[in-house]
């Protein structure tokens, strides 16, 4: 293919030059593009061995590959065929955009766009002439017409030199044959492989917020000697640049943690019962009378009340700083059956009538429910922004359900997307207010504006991990202000598979970016017998799959001890155990007879005792053969003299929390950074260290009076990026 240097690139051309002057781009999203159209022209790229766009969840790769788009008319290529996914409002909104970018272009004839399923029956030579943009559903059916209309109804458009972007590309497009361990590309993909291998001069370039498609393509399963899997590269890959407004899982699953930070609030558990009443009209079970006090409802009664309330509030602010008031909306996505999406609204609207005739009534109730939100707010408020009195806030709440500005309504009909999008091709907002009931659109990358509430229920086991993160609507631009009103509404469970999958997203992000591991990424699992053995890349759809890097803690949270009579006894075994192990130690620190070295089976027989001492709620519980399968992976990973050892730094007499008063979450921190921490992240170099506190466990910090042992797994600093298959552990 032709060569182009990076300074021969045409940058005032008549496509690129618009879009510079009206997007104000930065100079770091400007070298992306230059890069990624050089590259493309320079590169041979097909489905199988693409360009990759990589960027953040809504963080701006539209505007990259809008800009590559411009940039490649003004350089050669004639034709761009976009592909996106599955769904009538992802092409409306993407034709929108497209439109919207270019409309100096198609108002000078240089440009015209075309939706596949509405493209005109005959094309005259005038319109054949200018450069050409077709966006399309990957369906077997669009691709058939795409077929048809390159080489039976306009054969000359064959020859030209035309760009695929695969927008919203994922692992989707990988499919398994487990049973001869070969990859083979879903049909789709087969189809737009045989289309390009009919044209003269074609580039493919595939736009995903999930690395994994860098990860999880290897030419063969052959598997390496030290139980890595190289994978198959893009032809190349250029990586968005995240913006300043960028709010991701960062803030939601990292900052979320700094108890003083606003980010603190952001979650809120719901329980799995709440789940099941709202996925099945049963009212026997719903008690429509009782929404605004029963305890079954807690979860989404906070989080409409919230929505409500973060809403005025935000107007307030906005009218104190001489702003347009702006709408909000708020996503409940729970299942995507129709009947549960009726059930869900018929909930809602009996919750916002109670709501509105305790406010007629003057019952109690409402100011008690408007000022619980207001105060939980306020935990959250910043403090270079104005935060209006309860006595504000409440007016401007009944002012909004008296003028019906709260509307609730179902979002999952395709045949109405062009009612549900505005121009923009963004869903629309209606009122102030609007509670959106979610079903398959939402699943689809449709950008929400202005969403400060997600109340999110999809079960976590029956989806491949880039479809998780795509429904994280609430990912994006989003300025402070609405985050310190955000609230995250869903399970235990489901949180903690969202964390790990948020952790595994940006692990195998960092090892992609600074090329760790020699560009490899280990892929185990836990075999029936205890032993570790390598495991197809295909497990990356479980949702039971952990990071395992160098420093990270793993350690049981969420736990309760047994009743005291029966912890004393066991606690006598395990003190007796740990004593033995100190004095049967292979190593001691020189410093610190507190720190010793043990066999690797001796700890994994202290944690079987310690976890008898453990009882568990749902969503928190402590999977103890996966930690112990991680310990004995990390301790035999190494060719040195201690091999199958491990580190135990031992600590009595800690008087830690069972919940932490400033946040009311469950304590996951009994290890002191300064002290045992520090210390067992310096010995942890080529073997793992296990902290032992010795807590005291009074009632008065929410134990049950006798002593335990609460154990933190640490990981060597060698440690390679490695995803272990396995589930339960509480990762931090």
């Amino acid at each position: 293919m032709q060569t182009v240097d990076l300074k021969e690139l045409k940058m005032d051309g008549a496509f690129f030059s618009p879009l510079l002057n009206k997007n104000n781009y930065k100079q770091e999203e400007i070298n992306v593009m230059q890069n990624t159209v050089s590259k493309l022209i320079e590169t041979s790229t097909t489905s199988k061995k693409p360009g990759m766009l990589l960027g953040h969840i809504q963080s701006g790769k539209t505007r990259s590959f809008l800009g590559s788009m411009g940039l490649g008319f003004d350089n050669g290529f004639d034709m761009v065929i976009i592909l996106t996914k599955n769904s009538n409002a992802l092409v409306k909104q993407t034709f929108e955009r497209v439109e919207s970018e270019f409309a100096e272009c198609i108002e000078g004839d240089h440009l015209a766009v075309y939706d596949i399923m509405k493209m005109p029956i005959k094309l005259r030579k005038f319109e054949l002439k200018k450069k050409l943009v077709v966006v399309l559903k990957k369906e077997k059916k669009n691709m058939q017409r795409l077929e048809n209309l390159l080489f039976e109804m306009y054969p000359d458009l064959a020859v030209r030199k035309i760009l695929f972007i695969d927008d919203e590309a994922d692992f989707a497009s990988v499919a398994y044959e487990n049973n001869k361990n070969i990859i083979d590309l879903k049909v789709i993909a087969g189809q737009i492989d045989q289309i390009r291998a009919r044209l003269d001069d074609a580039a493919y370039l595939q736009v995903t917020a999930t690395p994994y498609s860098l990860y999880l393509q290897p030419d063969d399963m052959t598997v390496h000697e030290h139980k890595a899997f190289q994978p198959k590269r893009p032809a190349f890959t250029e990586l968005v640049p995240v913006h300043d407004k960028y709010v991701g899982g960062e803030m939601y699953f990292e900052r979320s943690k700094e108890d003083k930070h606003m980010a603190s609030c952001l979650y809120h558990e719901i329980q799995e019962e709440e789940l099941e009443i709202l996925r099945k009209s049963d009212k026997r079970k719903v008690k429509v009378n009782h929404l605004l006090t029963g305890e079954r409802y807690e979860g989404i009664r906070s989080a409409l009340i919230h929505f409500i309330v973060g809403s005025k509030i935000r107007n307030i602010q906005q009218q104190k700083e001489g702003e347009r008031p702006g709408k909000y909306a708020f996503i409940m996505h729970t299942i995507t059956t129709k009947a549960a999406h009726q059930w869900q609204e018929e909930v809602m609207l009996r919750m916002e009538e109670q709501l509105r005739k305790a406010m007629e009534k003057e019952d109690p109730i409402f100011d008690q429910l408007i000022r619980t939100a207001y105060q939980d707010f306020a935990r959250s408020k910043r403090k270079d922004t104005y935060f209006p009195a309860f006595d504000e806030v409440l007016s401007n709440v009944r002012d909004a359900l008296i003028e019906e500005e709260l509307l609730i309504e179902i979002v999952n009909s395709e045949q109405d997307v062009d009612n549900l999008l505005d121009k923009s091709g963004e869903l629309k907002l209606r009122t102030p207010l609007n509670f959106f009931i979610g079903g398959q659109i939402l699943d689809r990358g449709i950008t929400i504006k202005n969403l400060i509430g997600f109340y999110y229920g999809r079960n976590p086991q029956k989806f491949q991990q880039d479809t998780v993160l795509q429904h994280s609507r609430m990912y994006g631009a989003r300025p402070l202000a609405d985050i310190a009103v955000t609230r995250f509404y869903t399970t235990r469970r489901i949180y903690d598979v969202m964390e790990q999958m948020h952790e595994f997203d940006t692990e195998l992000r960092r090892a992609f970016e600074s090329g760790a591991n020699s560009g490899e990424v280990t892929f185990i699992q836990k075999d029936t017998d205890n032993t570790i053995l390598p495991c197809n890349p295909n497990k990356i759809l479980l949702s039971s799959v952990h990071m395992l890097k160098p420093g990270k803690r793993m350690l049981p949270s969420g736990f309760q001890t047994i009743a005291k009579s029966y912890l004393e006894r066991e606690m006598k075994k395990i003190d007796k155990h740990v004593e033995t192990m100190k004095q049967t130690a292979k190593a001691v620190h020189p410093k610190d007879d507190r720190c010793f070295l043990v066999k690797k089976e001796k700890v994994q027989a202290l944690l079987a005792m310690i976890y008898q001492t453990y009882s568990f709620k749902e969503g928190y519980e402590w999977d103890l053969e996966t930690y112990g399968a991680v310990i004995n992976y990390l301790s035999e990973e190494t060719d040195t003299n201690r091999k199958g050892l491990v580190w135990i730094v031992l600590r009595q007499n800690r008087n830690m929390a069972r919940i932490r008063k400033s946040t009311g979450k469950f304590e996951d921190a009994p290890d002191t950074k300064q002290d045992e921490l520090k210390i067992a992240r310096n010995l942890a170099r080529i073997v793992p260290s296990l902290i032992l506190t010795r807590q005291n466990g009074v009632e008065e910090q929410g134990w049950r009076g006798g002593a335990f042992y609460w154990p933190v797994l640490v990981m060597p600093e060698e440690t390679k990026t490695t995803v272990f298959a396995g589930k339960g552990i509480k990762e931090r």
